[in-house]
């Protein structure tokens, strides 16, 4: 593959990407559309293998950016359990809500945990919601919340300042 014909294919699929809403777009997509712009067939193993490069790394890209500017706003204490799990809250000494990625789907588990050998391990006890859209965490939290409302175990809850 030339290298201008490289340059060209990389510009447009960038272009593609910041225009365009990442909830929707797929490499399939962005690869299709680009293909019509430049018109050439880029479903081909070399240039399908380069939109992926140029895609991977795009994303790559903007998920550093979020994690600095999380880490500007925020003051860099979130707390994680041994699995790597973002822990929201914890609703007791063994129970806790926390974001976590399975099978490549995030998910909202509330989930109670025991200890063994000095690690929290987690029971087959939980409630899992999986997230489609980032938006829909704090509906899902909220929620949570009026959930513990109603059963009137807000007290236990012990909330984490989210930023």
């Amino acid at each position: 593959m030339e290298a201008k014909v490289q340059e060209r294919i990389e510009k447009t699929v960038l272009r593609i990407l910041e225009e365009s809403d990442m909830e929707e777009m797929t490499e399939h997509k962005i690869r299709k559309q680009a293909a019509t712009e430049l018109d050439l067939d880029l479903s081909q193993p070399p240039y399908k293998a380069f939109v992926k490069q140029v895609v991977q790394s795009f994303l790559e890209q903007q998920q550093d950016q979020e994690e600095e500017e999380g880490e500007q706003r925020g003051d860099g204490r979130k707390e994680y359990d041994d699995g790597g799990d973002l822990i929201i809250c914890r609703l007791s000494e063994k129970r806790r809500v926390t974001i976590q990625d399975f099978r490549g789907k995030t998910l909202v588990s509330i989930r109670e945990y025991y200890k063994k050998d000095g690690k929290e391990l987690p029971t087959s006890k939980a409630v899992l919601a999986r997230i489609v859209k980032a938006a829909m965490v704090k509906d899902i939290l909220a929620m949570v919340i009026v959930g513990l409302l109603s059963c009137g175990n807000l007290w236990k809850l012990q909330l984490k300042e989210m930023k």
